[in-house]
């Protein structure tokens, strides 16, 4: 089986568990009480009117007389047309609601990304190289400081420091600024920050392990006895391995961090992203749009976790696509 074949399996499996999850996430909001329709009995009989037949009214407006079986076919329909239905809460379809909201997560998600991709594994080849000298034990004590501090205390922490007492970067992220900008820039600078110090830890920390295990090897050896630089035989003999066990722990730290801590960043700095909108869903119970923010969360997850295994094939030149279970 080639890449293309091993790809295609990895594709339909991927699918699988997308409409697995989706359905669970549909089952659990349709068995919870709906607010518009509680709403709807309160309003009436505050007025005088009959509840059960508002009760009634507003279940036939939002089809919710329908069968269970009837109303989860018609959303997995219009999931693989892009038909995601229409969002209560945004009052918008629930496809501009998520774009809208990408758009913003992606603002402070790229570079946070990209810094941790680069300053992770570069910080523990370094600290390995200076294993248990000043430089070793301040990157140690970052990456446990990383660890222990939650990123929503954190943030708090920054904005009152920065936003309220030193006035540098604004309370409220506003949304009228341009994109590619000072401002922007500074606006985000804190929030790109508190998710780096949070997922560059683990990443830090297994790069430091797995890079000083091969720093003392005999290949090692034999490439400074041939006069190789120091800054060659880091690049080419110590992070090329360092990177296969460490391409698994990098994309579940980024994806764990990106579901998790930043819905919690962005109800702190006030970022309307992909967290705060599905948060904001939850509590309206607005089950179109949650359901949309599940599959768009579960695509990302599962379109990670197969660049993963794809890199940790690439990356390991002894592992074959048929050596691989799915």
């Amino acid at each position: 089986m080639g890449l293309a074949g091993y790809v295609a399996l990895r594709v339909g499996w991927a699918a699988v568990v997308s409409v697995i999850i989706v359905t669970v996430t549909f089952g659990l909001l349709a068995a919870a009480p709906n607010p518009s329709v509680q709403q709807a009995a309160t309003q009436a009989a505050l007025e005088g009117g009959d509840p059960q037949e508002a009760v009634e009214r507003e279940r036939q407006l939002r089809g919710l007389d329908e069968p269970l079986h009837v109303r989860y076919l018609d959303f997995v329909t219009g999931v693989y047309t892009l038909e995601w239905g229409w969002s209560e809460y945004r009052s918008q379809p629930v496809t501009t609601a998520l774009a809208d909201a990408v758009f913003y997560t992606a603002q402070y998600s790229i570079p946070w990304t990209i810094l941790t991709v680069l300053l992770g594994p570069l910080i523990g080849v370094y600290s390995a190289a200076n294993m248990y000298t000043w430089r070793d034990h301040a990157a140690t004590g970052f990456a446990f400081f990383g660890y222990a501090i939650p990123n929503f205390f954190f943030g708090i922490i920054l904005l009152l420091i920065f936003g309220v007492w030193l006035e540098w970067i604004p309370i409220v992220y506003r949304t009228e600024v341009p994109t590619f900008s000072l401002a922007n820039a500074r606006q985000l600078a804190i929030p790109v920050f508190v998710l780096v110090t949070g997922s560059i830890g683990a990443i830090m920390r297994v790069s430091r392990n797995e890079s000083a295990a091969f720093q003392n090897a005999t290949f090692m050896k034999t490439a400074k006895a041939k006069g190789v630089s120091p800054l060659r035989a880091y690049a080419y003999h110590v992070m090329r391995p360092t990177l296969v066990p460490l391409s698994t722990t990098l994309v579940g730290q980024l994806l764990a961090i990106f579901l998790g801590s930043s819905l919690l960043v962005e109800v702190v700095f006030g970022i309307p992203g992909l967290g705060r909108l599905t948060f904001n869903a939850l509590v309206a119970q607005d089950t179109n749009l949650v359901l949309g923010s599940t599959l768009l969360f579960t695509f990302l997850a599962v379109i990670g976790n197969l660049l993963e295994d794809l890199a940790f094939t690439v990356l390991d030149p002894r592992i074959s696509y048929d050596d691989r279970e799915l």
